[in-house]
C-alpha cells in the first residue's frame, strides 16, 4: 500500500487516525476490553496519539487462555474459521475469523509476497500445513491467490513428493521453514535429482532466523546458498497479530505494514525503549473484526531500524528475532537464548534430530542439556562430543551438556501428531511453561 512508502510522520498520523477506530471498536464490542476500560476509568477519548496508548495496560497470552470468549466481538453466525495458535509451549489460544479477517490475511499476505517480488505468473508450491487449525497455511493461499499466482498445496514433509511436485509442474518459489529445504537437499542429493537444474528460484522462509542482527546470513542460511543459490526471504508473523513482516530483496528486515497492526517494543519494567534498542514486541491490531487485540505482548524479542529502505519503503522494519523473553537462559556466566543454539545445531550435518532442555540449579542459574540423535557416523562418541561443543564455544562462547539419544526415540517427542511444529525445546525452570 502506498502508505509504506510515505515519511515516518505521515505514517504516525495515519496509524494515529486508526487508532481511534480502533478504540471505539474495542469499547463497542469487547466484552474484555469494556471490562477493562470501565475497571481502570480509561476514557478512550483521551488517546489521541501513539504515545497515548502507553497509557493503556498491556494484554498478555495469559489474558488470552483465561478469558478467551471474552475477547470475541461478534455473534458466533459471522464466524466463518476458528483457528488456534500452535501451542508448542502452552496450552493453544482459539482465534475465530470472519469474511472480513480472511479478507484481511489475504491482504496481508498478498503485499507481503509483492515485498518479495512476486506477482501474477509465479507458482508457489506450498511446504507448510493448510490444516490442523493452522492460520498461516491458510494465509498463504488466500494471499497467493489475491496475488494472482498459482499454487501447489503439497504440505510440510515428504521430500520425495516434493520433488516430485517441482518435476512436474515448476514452481519457480517454494513457502517452508528454512531447515527443511537442507533436508529436501540432502534427498535430491542422494537421489541424483539435480536441484540446482530445477525451476526453483525462491523461498519464502518461515518460522526459524536466516539473519544475524546485521542482516547478514546466519549458518542457516549460508549453508543453504551455499549449496542452492537461490533468493532467500525471511519473515516474521504470528497468530496473534494477523500481520506479517516480509523481507524484500534488499534483506534488510522485515517491512512493518502501517495499514494493519501498531507496534512498541518495551523493557522488563513494561517501558517503551528507546529508538533503536531491543525491546519486547508489543502490537495492536488493526482492521481486525473478530478478535482485535490492544497492546498484546508476543514475547519476542527484537529491534525496529527506521532508515528508508533501498526499496523505497519508508515503514519501520524489523530485525530478526532476538529469541522469546521467558525463554532467556543464564548459563555458565553467559545471557543467551535458544536460537542462537538452534543456529549451530540446524548446521551440523551428523545430527539427525535433537532436543534442548533446560532445568533449574542450586546456583540460581540455569542448566542446559541438549540430546541429539546421529546420522550413520563412524566417529566415537566422545569425539562428536567434544566436536560440537567445540562449535558451541566458538558461536556462543559456552558449551551445554550433550547428550546422545536413540533417533526414535528421539523423534517421538520432537515430532508429535498433535503439534504443528516440532519440540526442539522443553522448559522444565520453575518459570517455564
Amino acid at each position: 500500500m502506498e502508505i509504506e512508502y510515505r515519511s515516518l510522520k505521515e505514517i504516525k498520523k495515519y496509524q494515529e487516525e486508526r487508532l481511534a477506530g480502533a478504540l471505539e471498536y474495542l469499547a463497542a464490542r469487547s466484552p474484555f476490553y469494556q471490562n477493562m476500560f470501565c475497571t481502570r476509568k480509561i476514557d478512550i477519548r483521551k488517546i489521541k496519539t501513539l504515545e497515548d496508548l502507553r497509557t493503556i495496560p498491556l494484554t498478555s497470552k495469559g489474558d488470552l487462555q483465561a478469558h478467551n470468549p471474552d475477547f470475541l466481538c461478534v455473534s458466533s453466525n459471522k464466524i466463518i474459521d476458528y483457528i488456534t495458535t500452535s501451542g508448542t509451549l502452552s496450552d493453544p489460544v482459539t482465534f475465530a475469523l470472519t469474511d472480513k479477517d480472511l479478507d484481511r490475511l489475504a491482504y496481508n499476505e498478498k503485499i507481503s509476497f509483492e515485498c518479495a517480488g512476486a506477482g501474477q505468473g509465479d507458482i508457489f508450491q506450498l511446504m507448510t500445513t493448510i490444516d490442523k487449525r493452522f492460520m498461516a497455511g491458510l494465509a498463504y493461499f488466500l494471499g497467493i491467490r489475491s496475488l494472482g499466482a498459482g499454487i501447489i498445496r503439497v504440505g510440510n514433509g515428504i521430500p520425495e513428493l516434493q520433488w516430485d511436485t517441482i518435476n512436474r509442474i515448476k514452481p519457480n518459489a517454494i513457502v517452508c521453514v528454512p531447515s527443511f529445504i537442507l533436508k529436501i537437499i540432502k534427498y535430491a542429493e542422494e537421489n541424483g535429482i539435480d536441484y540446482r537444474a530445477s525451476s526453483v528460484r525462491k523461498a519464502i522462509c518461515i518460522g526459524e532466523n536466516l539473519r544475524e542482527q546485521d542482516f547478514s546470513l546466519n549458518l542457516l542460511g549460508r549453508q543453504i546458498v551455499e549449496k542452492w543459490n537461490i533468493e532467500l526471504y525471511s519473515t516474521y508473523a504470528s497468530t496473534e497479530m494477523n500481520t506479517s513482516f516480509c523481507e524484500c530483496k534488499y534483506g534488510c528486515g522485515g517491512h512493518h505494514h502501517p495499514e494493519l497492526i501498531i507496534c512498541e517494543l518495551i523493557d522488563d519494567e513494561g517501558n517503551v525503549v528507546p529508538e533503536g534498542e531491543a525491546g519486547e514486541l508489543v502490537i495492536t491490531t488493526l482492521g481486525v473484526e473478530g478478535m482485535p487485540l490492544l497492546r498484546f505482548r508476543t514475547g519476542d524479542l527484537a529491534r525496529f531500524h527506521y532508515e528508508p529502505c533501498a526499496c523505497g519503503r519508508k515503514s519501520a522494519r524489523i530485525s530478526p528475532l532476538i529469541g522469546r523473553r521467558n525463554h532467556m537462559i543464564k548459563y555458565k556466566g553467559t545471557t543467551l537464548y535458544p536460537p542462537s543454539l538452534y543456529d549451530v545445531l540446524d548446521n551440523v550435518s551428523y545430527i539427525e534430530c535433537y532436543l534442548i532442555e533446560l532445568s533449574d540449579n542450586d546456583c540460581g542459574t540455569d542448566d542446559v542439556l541438549i540430546k541429539i540423535s546421529l546420522n550413520n557416523s563412524a566417529d566415537p562418541v566422545e569425539d562428536i562430543c567434544k566436536a560440537l561443543k567445540d562449535k558451541f564455544r566458538a558461536k556462543v562462547r559456552v558449551a551445554p551438556e550433550i547428550e546422545i539419544v536413540p533417533g526414535e526415540e528421539l523423534k517421538s517427542i520432537v515430532y508429535r501428531d498433535t503439534m504443528r511444529k516440532p519440540v526442539k525445546l522443553i522448559d522444565k525452570r520453575n518459570h517455564g511453561r
